[in-house]
């Protein structure tokens, strides 16, 4: 059993309530120090809200929360001391330079002129972005700010770092250089929590995964652990057609007894293998529909799968009533 003195987090049945809205109702979290923790979910699931009572921002109406074993509530200024958060939204100032943006901030945490900008400097150059340290901010692209709001949640080095959505609207080689930066912050010695609503990035990031669904945790695991509680295998089937993919997907319902996936390409479904031996039967049902299936493979299961098993929805199908993550108040 991990002790409390290598833990970087640890929640017991925190709780949150907007109006009537429990946003957080019971969420329990145990991040050993060094790792990367990933807290999956879609959108309004209570990721954002549960980040801002472990970062000071918000009060627990309920439960308990210790970072590397100081309290969030009674302990707030340590804590403070020990975290950096980088939110979904840029807290950087579009109208000054990369460099000015940093500077300003390393300033706000007391260190010197001088320190400051070198500071400032080793940061840019660490993730890339000195040939633009001049350059207004306006003129960036999604993937430099978010690079830079990272850079400045790292000024004061803190042991803990929460990323909320980090990776949230940037392209595919952005998106890569991100998940290169939180391997190496990991690396340094530094704890990750992650939240985030692509699966395949908490698969990629993750030591373990908490899978949070309307405010409260229904999975917890590692990535192959979660994976194999929903089955050691999936089915995976590429079709001629995309238009052909929502009748594919009631034929898997039907004859396979599951709810199957579609990929982003559309064309490409997966779904759990909980019943091999229908497999067969699955494709005499496509091939009477005039469904060609142009390639089939069976491998081990998808975290989209485990969403889906786990919560009976996908990652982009939460309720859209519940909007905690998106309009909550912040108060420090």
């Amino acid at each position: 059993m991990t002790s409390s003195s290598t833990l970087a987090v640890h929640a017991e049945g925190l709780v949150k309530t907007f109006g009537a809205m429990r946003a957080v109702d019971g969420v329990d979290l145990i991040v050993p120090a060094g790792t990367v923790y990933g807290v999956l979910g879609p959108n309004g699931a209570g990721k954002t809200t549960t980040i801002n009572m472990l970062a000071t921002l918000l009060r627990p109406d309920g439960g308990s929360a210790r970072i590397f074993g100081h309290d969030v509530v009674r302990d707030a200024q340590i804590v403070r001391q020990l975290i950096g958060v980088t939110g979904q939204f840029a807290s950087v100032d579009e109208t000054l330079s990369a460099t000015e943006n940093l500077v300003i901030f390393a300033r706000l945490l007391g260190l010197s002129r001088s320190a400051a900008r070198a500071k400032s400097d080793d940061l840019l150059e660490r993730f890339g972005l000195t040939e633009a340290a001049r350059r207004p901010l306006k003129k960036f692209s999604g993937g430099m700010r978010r690079r830079l709001d990272l850079a400045a949640s790292l000024i004061a080095q803190p042991p803990l770092i929460f990323l909320d959505e980090p990776t949230t609207g940037l392209d595919p080689r952005t998106r890569g250089q991100m998940w290169d930066t939180i391997r190496e912050l990991v690396a340094s010695g530094s704890t990750v929590l992650l939240t985030t609503q692509y699966l395949d990035e908490a698969d990629q990031l993750a030591d373990r995964i908490a899978v949070i669904d309307r405010g409260r945790v229904v999975a917890e695991g590692t990535s192959d652990e979660l994976k194999a509680s929903v089955g050691k295998s999936s089915l995976h089937l590429r079709l001629a057609d995309a238009g052909d993919s929502g009748l594919a997907l009631e034929a898997i319902d039907r004859v396979l007894g599951v709810r199957g996936t579609r990929s982003p390409e559309a064309a490409r479904l997966s779904a759990p293998m909980t019943h091999p031996d229908r497999v067969a039967d699955l494709l005499i049902a496509l091939r009477e529909q005039s469904i060609d299936v142009v390639e089939m493979s069976v491998q081990k299961p998808t975290l989209d799968e485990v969403f889906l098993t786990i919560t009976g929805h996908d990652t982009a199908d939460q309720n859209t009533s519940d909007t905690s993550d998106e309009k909550e108040p912040v108060t420090a």
